[in-house]
């Protein structure tokens, strides 16, 4: 094994410029509860993009260098510097998840245990060839299971349960999700046909519908149709859904959610409030797909609420013990409920290729892009 390794870098400088580019970094030896990973698959998520592109307009964007010495650069604009503080002059480590196989142990017998295993683990980082984990940290994959299936075992599969249990632990019935037709909205449909739960589709396409519909969907919503409005309240009387989560964000997408769970509530009123309904309504977003202000217009009463809803918190707050039966249900399912697909498997050094980032940057339904960074 070499002394070094090549970890992909984001770096946004207080000029306003963001800096794309590799770094060779030393392989560390592990401690004795650690282990060092192989890394062979890491997706992409928005999450990610998150850090990797930040605000920056890659539309813009330039390039010098090639393969291994590869460095992409882009114009930050001056408005977002301001809440960049905390990560402006630091080359950070990108990707959040990701897969590969345990090449070295520490000397505990739980490291031990993983040596030559393939394992998926979280923790950012995971855009590296070698990744040094706690064996804790670790989740070994079932027997003929590659890194590839196992690479998105963790964000997407465990927001969808995030998902499902939230709306269970806050009193609601049935769920809405927009952006429905990405690897994580095909999960929860996956998910709620085989618990019985009642969910609404939003898409924004024919296309995207088709998909879902392809599945097993049973109520699938185009907002870019004429019908929407009335198409989406029909969905909510059928499945009294009334909490939903919203991964576009900007708009007036969570307004009119809301306003269509009033309406769809005040069909099967059996009083008349002048306040609205008293049944509580819920818009979480948890995705930034339009980057806009999220626009409210007031026409559902007031009994609502529109929040922020992360990963990582939900998980913090339900414990170890109430992860524990979301990450085994992920495990025991990872082929099918859990599945997720790619558009094209990259090295570290394609996913600094122009041509690469223009796609995997643009968020769109049915484009993911898994990097390997031992390709």
């Amino acid at each position: 094994m070499a002394d070094t390794a090549l970890e992909l870098r984001s770096l946004i400088k207080k000029s306003g410029e963001l800096e794309l580019s590799l770094a060779k970094v030393p392989v560390p030896e592990p401690a004795d509860d650690q282990v060092l990973i192989k890394v062979e698959a890491t997706p992409i998520n928005p999450s990610d993009l998150g850090l990797l592109v930040g605000p920056a307009d890659m539309s813009q964007a330039k390039v010098s260098g090639s393969g291994e010495s590869t460095v992409v650069t882009a114009k930050v604009p001056a408005t977002a510097l301001p809440f960049l503080t905390a990560r402006l002059d630091q080359p950070m480590p990108v990707g959040n998840e990701g897969a590969g196989t345990v090449v070295k142990a520490g000397a505990s017998p739980a490291a031990q245990a993983l040596l030559g295993k393939t394992v998926s683990t979280v923790g950012g980082a995971m855009y590296a060839q070698y990744r040094l984990r706690k064996a804790s940290d670790c989740q070994p994959l079932p027997a003929g299971t590659t890194a590839a299936d196992g690479a998105s075992w963790f964000v997407n599969p465990l927001t969808a349960l995030g998902m499902t249990e939230t709306m269970k632990r806050e009193g609601h019935k049935a769920l809405v999700h927009t952006a429905a037709a990405s690897n994580l909205g095909q999960m929860l449909n996956k998910i709620c046909l085989k618990d019985g739960i009642g969910l609404v589709n939003i898409v924004r396409s024919p296309e995207q519908a088709k998909i879902l519909r392809g599945i097993g969907a049973k109520h699938v919503v185009d907002s870019g149709a004429p019908t929407f409005q009335d198409d989406l309240v029909n969905a909510l009387v059928e499945t009294g859904a009334t909490i939903a989560f919203d991964a576009i964000g900007g708009g007036k997408l969570a307004s009119q959610i809301l306003t269509a769970m009033e309406i769809a509530l005040n069909k099967t009123a059996k009083e008349y409030s002048r306040y609205g309904s008293t049944t509580h309504k819920q818009v979480y977003i948890y995705g930034s797909l339009n980057t806009g202000p999220t626009e409210l217009v007031r026409a559902y009463g007031m009994m609502w609420g529109v929040g922020g809803w992360l990963l990582t918190p939900f998980l913090q707050k339900i414990g170890r013990e109430g992860q524990a039966p979301l990450r085994q249900r992920v495990v025991s399912e990872l082929k099918t409920t859990f599945a997720s697909h790619y558009t094209r498997t990259i090295s570290l050094a394609e996913a600094l290729d122009l041509k690469n980032i223009a796609v995997y940057n643009k968020r769109a339904t049915g484009e993911k892009f898994l990097i390997n960074p031992n390709k």
